[in-house]
């Protein structure tokens, strides 16, 4: 029996777990304030927060795509759609700043971002404009303009500088942004009786944000076997100087994680590039690894990184393969239908060794890469020592760049040094054309990725025009 609180109302259901959460809420509990729109996750219009009950008994709310997120992951949960976020007889903050700044037209978009903004409201990401933008990144309008939307986002932000996301839901009730009853719902799920599913039969799922795009009809029907709450899969432990990711961790685990972040500075800055607020909560990282696209931004990043991936089978044997071996062919790779990926580990890099990720797409927030790459590459008096390289979208797999990274190892870091690298690159990977760009097209991406990761790394020894003039 799937049990959570659905806004302010404990439900018990024995619907399908593979079903979508959005068919849950509006065709069994009539909540239609949840819209449904691309039915891809691109849109944002069907967004709602997920409470999670904490070890300290506090909840953390994060925003989602309810459109691709099956029902048996709400188990043991607070769903919150845009009815459980509404006030009695007045507005909201978040929906009197929509209203003050005319941020709503034809308003089929409009609970998606009251939700995305209430969640932001509620979430313990820092207070300020840049993190309110990220958290509707995931949310399209297709008629009112995006101006006055941010103005309604930076209205929130204003309203909420005194306050502190760490204590408790008062201050945020007493200012209208949340409801009275979300004081209650830390003990009302305590005292829910929550038990495993046990459901270890069907297709694995974990996030299903790559598979209830393709298969949603398929997995509503059928078998599923849900893993996103399974603790041996979860976690992020960094130890001497090395990093080991649960493959059950999100994009937006990474984000949080205030070591991780120290010691790659950039890291931000790198998976903002990654989708939306929404699906970097959402997604897991073994479900970007296993989906096996060629232009997976974080295979590419974990690639760069020369990691390692842990392997186990139904009787809890383990075996670990690097990720650069992985991959055999198109959505081919070495993994036998009774196992999963448990963890990935990689070396973190030393204070002579540098990282860097860059992407290109038709627009900047939530698109599939035309062509991706990461770098990771160590430095000692002027001569790279170890060097990783990857490209995405140039290859029927997530190319690790073998030759092109062996090559660089050993060599001089030199403009000519660069050059030469990048003929080999060229010999190694083989871009076909398609929507996202010709053959040719991919190749010249290709290159100006991979020069981009020096004068990004190393600005003061080398700038674009040292590479594009001799290419």
């Amino acid at each position: 029996m799937i049990t959570f609180i659905l806004n302010n109302k404990t439900i018990k259901t024995s619907e399908h777990s593979g079903m979508t959460l959005l068919d849950f809420v509006r065709y069994e509990q009539r909540l239609t304030g949840t819209k449904i729109g691309c039915r891809e996750g691109d849109c944002g219009a069907c967004t709602i927060l997920v409470g999670t009950l904490n070890k300290d008994e506090t909840i953390s709310y994060q925003s989602i795509t309810s459109c691709i997120s099956p029902l048996g992951n709400a188990h043991g949960k607070h769903i919150v759609t845009i009815e459980g976020t509404n006030l009695k007889n007045k507005l909201t903050a978040t929906q009197e700043a929509m209203k003050a700044n005319y941020a709503t037209q034809c308003g089929f978009c409009t609970p998606g971002f009251v939700v995305a903004l209430t969640g932001f409201a509620l979430s313990y990401s820092e207070n300020n404009y840049n993190n309110a933008l990220n958290a509707i990144s995931g949310n399209i309008c297709r008629c009112t303009g995006y101006k006055s939307i941010e103005k309604a986002a930076h209205q929130v932000v204003e309203k909420l500088k005194h306050y502190n996301s760490k204590t408790n839901f008062k201050w945020l009730i007493e200012n209208k942004f949340i409801p009275e009853y979300f004081e209650s719902i830390p003990k009302r799920l305590k005292d829910i009786e929550i038990k495993d599913l046990n459901q270890p039969k069907g297709k694995y799922v974990s996030g299903g944000t790559d598979l209830y795009v393709q298969q949603a009809d398929h997995l509503a029907d059928n078998d599923v076997h849900l893993i996103a709450e399974k603790e041996y899969l979860k976690g992020i432990a960094i130890e001497n100087g090395n990093c080991t990711i649960g493959t059950n961790s999100t994009v937006s685990d990474l984000w949080n994680h205030s070591k991780l972040n120290s010691i790659l500075p950039n890291l931000r800055t790198h998976l903002k590039l990654v989708s939306s607020e929404q699906i970097r909560n959402m997604a897991s990282l073994g479900g970007n690894l296993v989906n096996a696209s060629p232009i997976g931004d974080m295979t590419i990043f974990f690639l760069a990184l020369n990691s390692t991936i842990t392997i186990i089978n139904s009787e809890g044997k383990e075996r670990t393969v690097a990720l650069k071996n992985f991959y055999q062919a198109y959505k081919t790779y070495d993994l036998n239908a009774d196992e999963l990926l448990k963890s990935i580990h990689f070396k973190l890099p030393n204070k002579n060794a540098f990282f860097n990720f860059e992407k290109v797409c038709k627009r900047t927030h939530l698109d599939i890469a035309s062509v991706n790459s990461a770098i990771y590459i160590s430095v000692e008096n002027d001569t790279i020592t170890e060097a990783h390289v990857s490209l995405g979208g140039v290859a029927a797999i997530p190319k690790y760049l073998h030759e092109t990274s062996a090559f660089l190892t050993g060599k001089s870091l030199t403009s000519e040094t660069i050059l030469e690298a990048n003929e080999r690159l060229q010999k190694e990977i083989a871009p076909i054309s398609d929507v996202r760009g010709s053959s040719d097209y991919k190749r010249l991406l290709g290159r100006q990725l991979f020069f981009a990761h020096f004068t990004e790394l190393f600005p003061k020894q080398f700038t674009l025009n040292d590479f594009v003039q001799h290419a």
